[in-house]
């Protein structure tokens, strides 16, 4: 994966719950998605993208939990981002 533009942002020391899942990561040689380095960086902000996130994919809606991740796993493809 390429480095961010933000170097501050991707060697910011992680923090739990996300340390232990960067050194997995790390050590199955898995690349970090960019998102979660934001996540670690700035978590009192981010906490309010992550309950966002998971009222969309799993709040109450017309389509099941599975269309909604097949969906955001096509989009993500498309865009070329990990998913």
């Amino acid at each position: 994966m390429k480095p961010m533009y933000l170097d501050a942002v991707e060697n910011h020391e992680a923090v739990e719950p996300h340390a232990t899942m960067f050194t997995q990561m790390r050590a199955a040689g898995v690349p970090i998605p960019e998102i979660l380095h934001l996540f670690t960086f700035k978590p009192e902000r981010t906490q309010y993208l992550a309950v966002f996130t998971q009222g969309v994919m799993r709040g109450p809606s017309p389509l099941p939990p599975w269309q909604r991740e097949l969906i955001a796993a096509f989009t993500s493809k498309l865009n070329q981002c990990l998913f």
